[in-house]
């Protein structure tokens, strides 16, 4: 039976680690070894709706090329473009005059993954990366879009002493007039995207209004094998809920329409009057949030090689002449902390993903937050979470290391038998059954610690890989990031240590290839954890230190009984 509760042991640990990679595997964008993956799916469109992605994304650089309106002269005047820099307290945004797209944004109080000397940067466009924010009109030949030249309206192009700031951009062509203004404020990371359409021709116009967020296909800088995360377009309808996509499987939709002629799309809803439309990435996130309750074509796609869209159409109506709409949006590009996202839009929360073990993950993270605001360290924070679980399963645990010191006791009876029964292993069960039994033990009560430790282990893993408020925080001494890996594996030796000691306090398998491995288990972890961040490092060894106080305790009870 001895044999046994070592075999569950080993299995909790491969399943742990099959877990582990299967969610590191779907983070990274990858399909899950236990679901196949998202299936695409042909959708019959409207002739002009199928056409609405292609016009909305129009090639970048052939607007760079030949800048100006769709269609115009070959003999007009080059439009003369700028990038207008707008600064608040917590980001500074670049606005190109050429289409009024956000052609970078920093953030200001985060710093580079890479390079600690500098901020964390989200829109960008540069040899190496794509990443921006384009809105334009389509439904006639001709009106402003994202190609289209603005003037920019004179104004404050910083916060300083006000609360907001305003940039508002102007074009018109095609018989409309497009006026776009941008609005920043203080502390917040939405940007507040208003366009007025007005209709400056004779004739009635029926214009329509599209959101999309451009990337290339790239992870971001730095992400490594070890260090992977999930970076791809995301999106959210109260009836579908929430979809992550992938580069990937766009690229795929792309080349099966090129050979079949017919449209093919990801599976995810195409209409909704609700929701919003982004691009993920590891901590951090840009989403457009349309205005609510009106009618959307939701699209993705690809739109050049390594380049991909993903976006929104809204149709304004019908404008008769000297008529003007308003259409009201929010674009927030920012970290992935909770108490900001749940402000922004239903759902988007949920860009902070969890995994599976979110229902787990949520309330560690609630009652992580509640420990921060007091201790204000997040070293700490999780050292005094691992002491509250600690606490909330001693029952549990205790019950099982009685379990193991009965079983340690008894040892010498075990290996008795064994010797005499070892030709036989039927009657050597059936004696260790009867020693369990006349000495009232439970022969697997020391894995129910294991067992219940196991989904709060891994939820934690995701609360601290998913964590921005984690990110960059300092714990002492030469932590300086819990998000990431110990820097000098201090806390994987450490680790393997206390595992070690853990291992030698329980009862010795007789079998000396079964001792081998379990003294192999805490060298396979501790090598394992080299990769892992640091607070989950962390937790794991103080839980360890804990655990082995608890069994010299319980061990220490039982001593005087094996005495006698």
């Amino acid at each position: 039976m001895d044999i046994n509760k070592r075999t569950i042991l080993w299995i909790v640990f491969a399943v742990s680690l099959v877990v582990l990679w299967n969610n590191w595997m779907v983070s990274n964008g990858k399909p899950s070894m236990f679901a196949p993956a998202p299936a695409q799916v042909a959708k019959a469109t409207d002739a002009k709706k199928s056409e609405l992605p292609a016009v909305a994304s129009a090639a970048a650089s052939a607007a760079a090329a030949t800048p100006g309106a769709p269609g115009a002269s070959g003999e007009a005047a080059p439009f003369k473009s700028e990038r207008i820099t707008i600064t608040t307290d917590v980001i500074r945004a670049d606005i190109d005059t050429l289409g009024g797209t956000i052609k970078r944004l920093e953030l200001l109080q985060f710093k580079d993954g890479i390079d600690p000397t500098k901020n964390q940067v989200l829109f960008d466009a540069d040899a190496t990366k794509t990443y921006l924010a384009e809105t334009g009109l389509i439904g006639a030949p001709g009106l402003p879009n994202h190609t289209t030249g603005f003037v920019a309206r004179p104004g404050a192009r910083m916060l300083n002493d006000a609360n907001q700031v305003q940039l508002v951009l102007e074009a018109e062509q095609g018989g409309v007039k497009l006026t776009k203004t941008f609005t920043f404020k203080r502390g917040d990371y939405v940007i507040d995207v208003r366009h007025d359409v007005t209709n400056t021709g004779a004739a009635p116009v029926k214009p329509e209004l599209y959101l999309q967020l451009v990337h290339d296909g790239n992870k971001p800088e730095g992400d490594s094998y070890f260090n992977s995360s999930y970076t791809g377009p995301t999106l959210y309808t109260d009836a579908d809920k929430y979809k992550k996509l992938k580069f990937e499987s766009l690229e795929k939709a792309a080349q099966e329409a090129a050979k079949t002629g017919k449209p093919v799309a990801q599976d995810h809803p195409t209409k909704a009057d609700n929701g919003w439309i982004a691009i993920s990435q590891h901590f951090f996130v840009s989403a457009f949030v349309p205005q609510d309750k009106l009618t959307r074509d939701i699209f993705t796609k690809k739109i050049d090689t390594n380049l991909y869209a993903i976006g929104t159409v809204q149709p304004l109506g019908t404008l008769a002449p000297g008529a003007t709409v308003s259409n009201d949006a929010k674009l927030y590009s920012g970290p992935q902390e909770s108490k900001l996202l749940d402000k922004v839009a239903p759902g988007l929360e949920l860009v902070k993903d969890y995994g599976w073990l979110t229902i787990i993950a949520k309330p560690i993270f609630w009652v992580m937050e509640q420990l921060h605001k007091g201790l204000g360290n997040w070293g700490w924070t999780i050292i005094v979470f691992t002491i509250l679980i600690k606490l909330a399963f001693f029952p549990l645990s205790a019950a099982g290391y009685r379990s193991m010191a009965k079983v340690k006791l008894v040892t010498p009876k075990m290996q008795a038998i064994r010797e005499r029964y070892k030709g036989d292993p039927a009657k050597m069960n059936q004696a260790t059954m009867e020693l369990y039994k006349a000495e009232k033990i439970n022969p697997l009560g020391g894995c129910l610690p294991i067992l219940v430790q196991m989904p709060v282990f891994i939820a934690l893993y995701w609360v601290l890989q998913a964590s921005v408020e984690i990110r960059g925080a300092p714990w002492v001494g030469w932590i300086h990031n819990l998000a990431a890996p110990d820097p000098f594996y201090i806390l994987p030796v450490l680790y393997a240590i206390s595992m070690f000691i853990s291992t030698r306090m329980n009862p010795q398998p007789a079998d000396p290839m079964q001792a081998k491995m379990m003294m192999f288990m805490p060298l396979a972890f501790s090598v394992m954890f080299f990769f892992f961040p640091s607070g989950l490092v962390l937790y794991w060894v103080v839980n360890n230190v804990l655990s082995i106080g608890q069994q010299y305790l319980i061990s220490r009870k039982f001593a005087p009984a094996a005495a006698k």
